[in-house]
């Protein structure tokens, strides 16, 4: 097992912290330490040792450092950060993630010097939450009882608060995830290293990165060559406006660059970039449950005519086209329900219910100038209710070849259908405009493929 496995992937793992230290400004907390605690204790299931330093006689306080332990995640401020470090490091452990930041050149120096002499390698300082494992339970976040469901989407984040909001984000959708890393100042692992780990993580499909800057951008180009022809690589990158650029540099310690470098590098890696955290998962969660369109044709089927007028507008503004169904199909659709005009946008009329849909849907799924479908089910104002959804993966199911993405539009509809189909295989969007950009971001990855 490499360092960087040992970092996901330990046995034993040691909480280096205090139950009495604070930093007036700083992560150092007894808090923070006690919910890391709690987190490791109820959720890994290897073994977890603590060790309290300068803290309360009795709170599971270790004299020192387990000789079997792989992993160890230290939360104490800088000086005493490394002090503790090159007790791990005398101690035989293989890896360290640490949490708290604060920590200047000279000391980032005294790290390095560590990882040379013992071979030790470096998630941070600065992770703020560092490593979350959903396969075998490892939680380093200072969420106390926060764990995402187990998935197939891993996340790289060079920020704590964005990745705290993708894993919030997670939690609350119910966002199946397979790793959690925040990579922080990365003195030392940094993107590349997560990146090749991840290429062999038989957990991971989909990779999801947010990133300020890179310390080697040709290594990093010529590493997600490789690693994109296997799984996908989204990109979310801070500090694009020049105003921005120069805090993203002093944020995480890292070399920002110019936002037409970083787009260049992107395309010629085959990184999908995307624009905000919302759209970062919303195509994650696509990639990690549809196939991927093979051609441009769309199909928009629904219950209500002026979303589906919305959704063929978002079709045709992310590059993608109508699909002109065959004149078989138009002419079974509509002598099975009169009164249906079948031109996409198929327009099924608000009395649809399971059945209509799942007829139509077959119908369509079997048409040959269909490469993908966009379905729409509002529930106000229709007779269509969320048990009705479940024909939807159904029928996707006999079609594996082409992306079905669904929109119950709106706050509660959403809700209500999400219940229904948040476990299946089909993504749900509450806006034709976001399920239009994930079948975009099925047909990119497709052309990826095929050019690499």
């Amino acid at each position: 097992m490499d360092e960087v496995q040992t970092i996901f992937e330990p046995q034993r793992v040691v909480l280096i912290g205090s139950s009495m230290l604070t930093e007036k400004v700083g992560m150092t907390s007894p808090q923070l330490f006690k919910s890391i605690v709690y987190n490791m204790k109820k959720f890994f299931r290897g073994k977890t040792y603590v060790l309290d330093v300068e803290g309360k006689v009795g709170y599971n306080n270790l004299s020192k450092i387990p000789e079997t332990c792989e992993l160890a995640a230290i939360m104490l401020p800088p000086r005493e950060s490394i002090v503790q470090a090159e007790k791990c490091g005398k101690a035989g452990v293989k890896a360290l993630i640490i949490i708290t930041g604060g920590y200047d050149d000279r000391q980032r120096r005294q790290l390095l010097k560590l990882k040379e002499e013992y071979g030790i390698r470096i998630l941070g300082p600065n992770t703020i939450m560092g490593i979350v494992n959903t396969a075998n339970g490892l939680n380093t976040t200072f969420e106390k009882g926060l764990m995402p469901g187990q998935g197939k989407i891993a996340v790289i984040s060079q920020s704590g608060g964005v990745g705290a909001s993708l894993l919030d984000w997670a939690c609350f959708y119910n966002v199946g995830i397979s790793k959690f890393a925040f990579m922080g100042d990365k003195i030392d692992v940094d993107d590349v290293d997560l990146l090749r780990y991840f290429e062999k993580d038989k957990q991971t499909k989909v990779i999801c990165l947010y990133m300020e800057g890179i310390k080697d951008g040709r290594d990093f180009i010529e590493s997600a060559k490789k690693i994109v022809k296997k799984k996908p690589i989204l990109a979310l990158k801070g500090g694009v406006a020049q105003e921005s650029a120069h805090r993203a540099k002093s944020h995480t310690a890292s070399m920002a660059g110019s936002n037409e470098i970083f787009d260049a590098a992107f395309r010629k890696a085959g990184i999908v970039r995307v624009a905000d955290i919302e759209e970062l998962m919303n195509a994650a969660i696509a990639l990690s449950k549809q196939p991927l369109m093979h051609g441009d044709n769309v199909a928009i089927v629904s219950n209500v005519g002026g979303p589906a007028i919305l959704a063929a507008d978002a079709v045709v503004k992310n590059s993608l086209k109508l699909a002109i169904l065959s004149g078989e199909t138009k002419a079974e659709i509509e002598s099975l329900y009169p009164g249906v005009d079948a031109t996409n946008p198929i327009d099924i009329i608000a009395d649809a219910r399971a059945e209509r849909y799942q007829k139509v849907l077959e119908l369509i799924l079997k048409d040959k100038n269909v490469d993908g479908i966009l379905v729409i089910n509002m529930l106000k104002s229709c007779f269509f209710e969320p048990k009705d959804a479940k024909v939807i993966p159904k029928m996707a199911a006999k079609y594996p070849s082409k992306p079905v993405v669904d929109v119950p539009g709106g706050g509660e509809d959403f809700a209500l259908v999400y219940k229904a189909l948040g476990n299946t295989n089909i993504p749900l969007y509450n806006l034709p405009e976001k399920a239009a950009k994930a079948l975009r971001i099925l047909r990119t990855r497709y052309k990826i493929v095929e050019k690499h």
